[in-house]
């Protein structure tokens, strides 16, 4: 079953490109890859295969991405998977000054088969469209990871305007403060809803909150006919999305390149 999800997650979701694009997003073609960026902190290259590459053709393809991004000053991550090819890819992205960064695993279920689950008392979930909701995102992502993550408001609100049907973000309140968000996005000519998001304030880790979550998207997936729930999962959130049904199809690395 997972070879045939993880054939389904390369053709279905890698390097899709969302259409209309939103505000701010620029996509770009080199051979295989596809190269985006803004809004947000970086840009991204991604590709569903490289074909039969060799050495040199390959180092040639990755010193163009490098100047591409050193010409825009932005860090960009080249978003590698355990499965590609050729096996010395992740020898060439190290040579051209890449930094790996921890392991995630790409996990999926079936959307039917994830659990219903309410949020701990004291503790509502909101789908929420309007930019003030949008900033207490950035409010509660600056507690947690730092200035540098403020770009929420401005990266999802433009999504929602260019396609509101294509994203839902759902925030968790508590005494009128946001302590974790979630979106879950529906990439149009999918089976798909991907998961995104979840970060729990300190103070609320540990009572359910990303539990209660997924089960919201799942729901949203379900309503909009979407079959399969997707998650790039770190190691904290991979036992939880396990035990909701998720199952590994394979593992992702961020190498990212900074000017």
């Amino acid at each position: 079953m997972s070879a045939a999800l993880r054939a389904l997650y390369d053709a279905e979701l890698r390097a899709h490109v969302p259409e209309p694009l939103p505000d701010g997003l620029v996509v770009e073609r080199d051979g295989p890859l596809v190269r985006s960026y803004g809004p947000g902190p970086q840009g991204w290259i991604e590709y569903r295969d490289l074909g039969e590459i060799g050495e040199r053709e390959l180092d040639e393809l990755i010193a163009r991405q490098v100047a591409r991004a050193a010409a825009l000053g932005l860090p960009f991550e080249w978003k590698f998977h355990s499965h590609d090819q050729p096996p010395f890819l992740e020898a060439r992205l190290l040579a051209a000054g890449f930094v790996p960064e921890d392991l995630e695993t790409v996990l999926i279920a079936e959307a039917d088969d994830v659990p219903a689950g309410a949020p701990p008392d004291g503790v509502r979930l909101r789908e929420v469209r309007d930019r003030p909701d949008l900033e207490r995102i950035d409010d509660l992502a600056e507690v947690v990871w730092g200035e540098d993550e403020r770009w929420h408001a401005d990266g999802l609100g433009q999504e929602l305007a260019a396609d509101p049907g294509a994203i839902a973000v759902v925030v968790a309140e508590a005494d009128g403060v946001v302590v974790s968000a979630a979106w879950a996005r529906f990439p149009a000519g999918t089976h798909f809803a991907t998961l995104w998001g979840g970060s729990t304030h300190p103070d609320w880790r540990g009572r359910g909150i990303y539990r209660a979550l997924v089960a919201r998207r799942a729901q949203l997936a379900r309503e909009r006919g979407r079959r399969y729930l997707e998650v790039d999962a770190l190691p904290t959130s991979r036992p939880i999305l396990e035990r909701l049904g998720f199952g590994a199809v394979t593992d992702t690395r961020p190498y990212v390149w900074r000017p």
